[in-house]
Parts: structure tokens; sequence; C-alpha cells
């Protein structure tokens, strides 16, 4: 077992201190917000352009962990008589050994690794590639999509003894970084699953993008990939030779030209599958029908069918494997349940890895609410059932896990290692839902989390509010994506307050709070009191500002500790009154250098500076701030400038006057990236962290966060001459027309001058125009030209393909609006990797 002493000989560096009392190290960790065993962790100080793991050093300490390594030239925080007790070993790249440890760690095993690369569909493929060969093989693989610098070696680290077979993405954005993941990963077998632009940035072109990519194959004993993307199918016969190469393609040259083993032809393609014959040379053609329709699920399900004939699967088991495969749930889905509840949804697989993952997202949601884990038997663990339940056992107080209630024969065998707490254990799902009562479900959080053989989508179904088919799905790895873009842009030292007011820009206040807390957000800003109020009482601990506070919330303010935007002497006067009978939080002044809209102005700062300065010791100052009128507007340069001079003339004389310094902010999501040079000591950042870049300076940069969604409730054919809805604005034509009603209306925010054909909805992936008025609860619109439609379909109101700024455009008005108009009637979905 490795010890901490190993280190140095594995890892290079030098050792600063040996720990008082050396464990085995058997977790690596990066991130001081998810200790789970501190005894036997191992912290790698990583730095990045937005963090340094170094700062979390003393927390660490205090949390038990005490085997560090850290980096060459970096003090530690507090100094080395900080931590008495604690192990350092100090190298000149924390990443570097990181990665040298995982590839020590996989050298330890020699059996079969593919290793996974390609510009989409990784995750997909290792997927379905681990569920095709689950029956014969003991899998280790990544957890959801951890194909990362990071990911990789956490990936590897999960590698035992007990393990047949390993299957491990890598996803590279600049050169040089797939070498880095081919020593860690050491793959007998490759999949190349197509090129195509993602990260195109980082690269000169598409030739330098593949070759990149293919440095994980160098050592591969036979490379899976598709010959029919040109560049991938080049690349791969110039660096491999033709034995190593395992190619299939649908193109009849190309197969008869001997460059690929197999020859696919699509039969039949059907609503929800695809008859496929495969021919390969010398051997039986065979017909395979798949359970997918889109070309995407038919390639990468076809990378997993020709590793499967390779290994030489008899086709019947396979088609019936085949048969088996269901898409996949990329991300974890936090939904509003029955009586209060809410779910964490991670149903479609139930390793070791994943469920720390699932565990570790549980334990980041503050709401003071009892913690419930629904969890089927864990699958593929690679160890024995009564270590696998031990450790099972040992993750769950760090996430506040108080009940289990456990499903599948294994875990119920070894129900003695959940002593502690409240349980109960089911054969199977169906005895679960058979012994289902929604009051034993009241103000809790539940993770269900189950291997996709136990079907645990029923047991969601069965906890979930049932509430209309309209929904506001809130990605949450684009929000930390577009955070973290934003992050980019500031100089050092600046820092970061957003701005989660109208209910975080209708993405739902408590969600998004709590995933800034966790990602160290520096400040949060509301509307109202109330608002703060909600955000305390849900465990947000993050200063906060209220941007509109009346006299009669002082009182709250001080219970609550929310911190208000003061911005004129009348109010500022009843603070201090206020503050005489109770010591009061910090306020923010409001500066008013162009707006005309609140706040104090050039000529207030003498009265106002010296009224503070008088009450020195009744209120603090944090910070003084303005707020751009034009910040959006090129044209406006001019002005924008102008109110960026004022509050830089008068912020130093308002602090010359009550003697001391404050934190100083004007520039919002647009300012941030339009006026670099006046980012002063904080910015505020709001709707671009939701997606919509207004300033109109590096959109592309963005995701997406919010995706509103809602379902078909009816098609109907009407003859010629038929109107539609009230008023009969869904005027007669001379030509038959299919109309489908939608489940959304203007009581859900969906503002009624989309309709008649002004606003247009995603159905099938193909534009249907509004047809007649928004009514309060449903809308229609035209599908005569969308095949198949038919109720329960999808249909996106906004989102991808119909981006928030273009809909807005139509109506006159701004992507705000429209994300803030919608109801919290319509349940939130919010999904996260």
């Amino acid at each position: 077992m490795l010890q901490f002493s190993d280190l140095p000989a594995l890892l290079g560096g030098a050792v600063l201190q040996q720990p008082a009392a050396p464990a085995p190290v058997q977790r690596l960790l990066l991130d001081s917000r998810r200790v789970e065993t501190p005894a036997d962790s191992l912290f790698f100080a990583l730095r990045g352009p937005q963090h340094d793991g170094h700062r979390y050093l003393p927390e660490l300490y205090r949390a038990g962990v005490r085997q560090f390594v850290v980096e060459t030239g970096v003090e530690l925080p507090e100094g080395l008589e900080a931590y008495p007790e604690a192990g350092f070993l100090v190298v000149d790249d924390v990443l570097a050994a990181l990665q040298a440890l995982a590839a020590h760690h996989r050298r330890q095993f020699a059996l079969p690794v593919f290793g996974i690369t390609g510009s989409n569909g990784k995750t997909i493929v290792k997927e379905w590639l681990a569920q095709l060969l689950s029956p014969d093989e003991l899998v280790c693989k990544s957890p959801r999509s951890y194909n990362s610098q990071v990911g990789v070696p956490l990936s590897v680290w999960e590698l035992n003894e007990r393990h047949t077979l390993g299957i491990f993405e890598a996803g590279i954005s600049e050169p040089g970084e797939m070498a880095r993941l081919a020593r860690v990963i050491q793959p007998t077998l490759g999949i190349f699953t197509n090129l195509g632009t993602a990260h195109d940035a980082g690269f000169a072109g598409w030739e330098d993008k593949v070759e990149e990519k293919m440095r994980l194959f160098g050592e591969v004993e036979t490379l899976f990939y598709c010959a029919d993307h040109p560049l991938v199918h080049a690349a791969a016969r110039r660096q491999l030779s033709p034995e190593r190469l395992a190619a299939w393609t649908r193109q009849r040259a190309v197969y008869e030209a001997g460059e690929a083993r197999w020859l696919v032809s699509v039969k039949e393609t059907l609503a929800d599958r695809t008859v496929l014959r495969v021919k390969q040379a010398d051997a039986e053609a065979h017909t395979f029908t798949l359970p997918f329709a889109d070309e995407p699920s038919l390639e990468n399900a076809l990378h997993g069918l020709v590793v499967l004939l390779h290994r030489g699967l008899d086709p019947a088991e396979l088609q019936r494997r085949l048969e088996r495969l269901q898409p996949v749930a990329m991300r974890l889905e936090m939904k509003q349940a029955l009586n209060g509840c809410y779910v964490l949804d991670d149903t479609y697989n139930n390793d070791l890895a994943g469920l720390r993952l699932a565990l570790d997202a549980l334990s980041r949601q503050p709401r003071r609410l009892p913690r419930t884990l629904i969890l089927s038997d864990v699958l593929e663990s690679g160890l024995a059932g009564a270590e696998l339940y031990a450790r099972v056992a040992a993750l769950l107080p760090a996430s506040g896990v108080g009940r289990l209630i456990g499903v599948g024969p294994d875990i119920s065998r070894h129900q003695a290692a959940f002593a502690g707490l409240q349980t109960r254990f089911y054969p199977d799902t169906d005895a679960l839902l058979a012994d289902f009562r929604p009051d034993d479900f009241r103000q809790e959080l539940l993770l269900v989390k189950g291997a996709r053989r136990y079907g645990f989508e029923r047991v969601v179904a069965a906890l979930q509010q049932k509430l209309h088919g309209t929904v506001l799905e809130v990605n949450l790895d684009a929000l930390v994506h577009n955070l973290n873009f934003y992050r980019r842009q500031l100089q050092p030292g600046v820092k970061l307050m957003v701005m989660v007011k109208a209910f975080a820009y209708g993405s739902g206040s408590m969600e998004v709070a709590n995933l800034l807390q966790f990602h160290r957000a520096d400040y949060l800003a509301v509307a109202y009191a109330d608002e703060g109020v909600e955000l305390r009482r849900q465990g947000i601990s993050l200063p906060i500002m209220v941007m509109n506070p009346a006299p009669d919330s002082f009182a709250t303010l001080r219970q609550y500790h929310l911190e208000p935007e003061i911005y004129s002497f009348e109010l500022l006067h009843g603070y201090l009154d206020a503050a005489r009978q109770a010591p009061l939080p910090p306020i923010h002044l409001k500066l008013d250098t162009g707006m005309r809209r609140l706040g104090f102005g050039e000529d207030d700062v003498a009265e106002l500076g010296a009224l503070l300065h008088a009450n020195a010791a009744l209120v603090t100052v944090a910070s003084a701030l303005t707020h751009l009128a034009s910040a959006d507007e090129a044209g406006q340069d001019d002005f924008s400038r102008g109110q960026l001079a004022a509050f830089a003339r008068l912020t130093p004389e308002l602090e010359r006057i009550i003697g001391y310094p404050v934190l100083k902010h004007a520039l919002n999501s647009a300012g941030i990236l339009r006026f670099p040079e006046a980012q002063f000591d904080m910015v505020r950042l709001g709707i671009g962290l939701y997606g919509v870049e207004a300033g109109g300076q590096r959109p592309e940069a963005l995701r997406p966060v919010s995706t509103l969604r809602t379902t078909v409730s009816q098609v109907k054919t009407l003859p010629p001459g038929y109107t539609v809805g009230y008023g009969r604005r869904g005027e007669a034509t001379a030509h038959e027309r299919r109309i489908a009603t939608l489940a959304i209306g203007y009581a859900d925010g969906y503002d009624r001058r989309f309709g008649s054909g002004v606003g247009e909805v995603l159905i099938r992936g193909q534009r249907a125009p509004l047809v007649g008025s928004v009514c309060m609860d449903m809308c229609m619109v035209d599908v005569t030209g969308v095949a198949g439609v038919r109720a329960g379909d999808e249909a996106v109101v906004f989102g991808e393909g119909l981006p928030l700024p273009a809909l807005a455009a139509r109506i006159g008005t701004i992507a705000y609006e429209l994300l803030t108009n919608v109801s919290e009637r319509v349940k939130r979905v919010f999904l996260a990797e």
C-alpha cells in the first residue's frame, strides 16, 4: 500500500516535513470542500489562473488532512509551524505530480484498457461500451465526463485488482495535453469517436487537432474508428500499421479497397430504431436493430457494436445487449418533489466513483433539510461486498445523509454496515414501489442513485411533484462556465459581486446562490430584503447587498446580516436612527454619475462624507458604487467614460472625508468586457452569468443557461377555412393545417406578443410558428410541415436553436424580460455533471 515515504521516488521533489503519523494514501484530494476521509487523503495544491489550492491548507489541516503535495516557491499560509503533524512534499509542478502518481498506479495492473477520444460522443461511447461489456467484464470507467488533465488521473486512480477492464475518456483543448493523458491511461485499445469543431480555438487547424488526439493511441494494439471521417482515417493509416486498425465504414468503395474491416449499411429507419446490415470480410453478414434513430446515437452505438464483433461475441447475444442500451443522462438533475422535497436524480448508473460525485453534489446543497439516500446495489466496484458497503457507509456522514433506503440483494445482505442510520431495505425496485407512501417523504433532500438495471426513473416519477409539462431547465455547468469566463477577464485582486435578484433572472435564486457560494463569489446582490432573508434561511452565508432596502426592513437587515444600498439622505438618516437603537450591518453608497435614477449626486459628496464621518461609530461603509446607463451601447461610450471618470473623481474624495478606503465598483456584465480599465475593486456580474452577452463583444464565449420546454397537449387537423383560438385571431387559410396545442401560456410567463406568428417554437428540431392568441395556460402552433408530431412531444420555447436575444427582438424587448417573466409556477430542473 502506498505510503507518504514512497512519494519522492515516484513524483520527484523534496520532503519539507514528514507526517507525524503516516497513513496509507488511498484518496487523492483536490478540493478543500470535498474532504471525506481525511486520514488517508493526499491533497494536491493545484494552482490555476483563478484558484490556488495552497490558500486552503489551513482549512484542510483543521479538517484532519495530514498529507500534502505543494509547489516549489509558494509560501505556506501561516507558516510551516502551523502544521506540526503534517507531511509536505514540495514539487515543481503539482499537476504533473498528480499525473505521475496516477500513471504509477495504472502500471500496477496488467489488464486491457480502452482510451477514448474525439470531438463528440466520448462519454456516451464510454457508457454504452461499458453496458455492452459488463456481462463479461468487471469494468472500471471514468465517472461522467472526467476526461481532463485532472479528471483522468482521478478516474485511473479507481482501478483495483478485481477489475478486468478499464475504459477512460480523454479530452483536450490545446496542444501538448494528450501526451500527458496517454502516460496516465496507458491504453491497450482505442476508440476515436469523430472529429468536430469542439475546442477548435486551441489549434491551428483540424489537421493539428487530429494529430494531437492521435497521440493517445501510440501504443494501442487495436484502434476502432469510423473511416468516413477523412482526417481521422488518414491520421490513423499514417501513424499505425494496418493490422492495428479496426475501422468501419458506410462507403462500399472504402470497404472494397480494404481500408475498413466492416461495411455498415442502413436497411430501414423507423421512428425509434434503425435496422443495420454489417458485413465483415470473409464472414457472414449480420443484421442488427439499434434502439435509436438519430444519427449521433447511431454512430456512437456502432463503435460499441464493432468492438463486440471484434471480440467474437455471438451476434444473437450482441443483439440482446444492443436492445438493452439506454440513453445516458449526462447530468445530475435537481427536481422539485412532493411534500416540499427536492430530488437529486442520478439514476443512470451506480459505481463507487459515481456515487462519490453524487454525494458531493448532495453535500453542496445548503438547504437545512434532512437528507435521504435511495441507493441500489453498487456495481462494478471491484470490491468484495463487506469492504464495498463499509466504504459506502464511510462516505455518507460528510454528505449529511441521515436515512438510507437500500434496494437490491447485495446491499440488503450488508445492511449491518449502515448501523447508526435510519434504514429500510428492499430486494428490488418493485418491492420499494409497492411499499411507497408519499407521507414518508416530507421536507427533505433525496438523492436517488441507482444502476440502470434497477429502473430508478420509476422511483423519481413517484417522488416528483405533479406539475404541468412546462419546465425551465437551468444548466448549472453552463452557469459555471460563464462565471469562469468573466472571472478570467478580471485583473488580480478584483472581487466579484453576482446579481441574484428577480429569482436569479428567473433561474432560481437558491440554486444559483448555492452554486456561487461553492465557487467562492465574493458578494451576492438582491433587490429586496425578503430575497436575502430566504437565502439566509437556506444556508447562504456570503455577504449580501440589498439594492432597495425599505426603512421598515432595517430590523430584518440586522437579524439576517444583510447590507443595504443607501442612495439618499432620507434613507441614510433613517438608517442612522435605527443604528442608534442597535448595531446594523455595513452599507453600500450609491453615487449617481449619470443614470439619474437613484443615488447621491456629485454636489452631495461633501455633506455625505461629513455625515458619515460624524457617525462613524454607528455605521461603516463597505463600498461605493455607481451604475452605468449605457454600458452595452457602443454609441454611448463617451457618456459611459464620463460616468467612470466622475466616479473615479468622487470616490477618493469620499474616502478622504470618512477616513478609510472602501470597495469601489461600477461595471456590470457588459462593462466588464467593454471597459476593462475601470474594474476598480469589484465588478457586478448579472445577465452575463445567465448566458446573455448584452454588449455584443464575445457572445460566442458564453453558454446558454436556461431552456424553457413544454409539451404538446393535442394535435388537430383543421380543414381549409377554420380559425384558431380566442377572437378567431388564428385566421383561416385556404389549405388544411395541423395545429398543436402547447401546455404554456401567459400565466407561465410566455408573452402574449408572441401570438399570431410572431413567435415560434422548436418541435422535433423544426420551427413551428404560433397561431392565434397566446392563452392563459396554452398556445397553438402550426406543425403542418413537421412530420410525426403527436401529443406528449417536447417543444422548446427558448434555448439552443432559439436564443433569447433573437426572440426578445421580435417583440421589441430584451432578454432580461423573457427570463424574469418565467412564472414561479413553472417547475425548475437544475442540471449539473
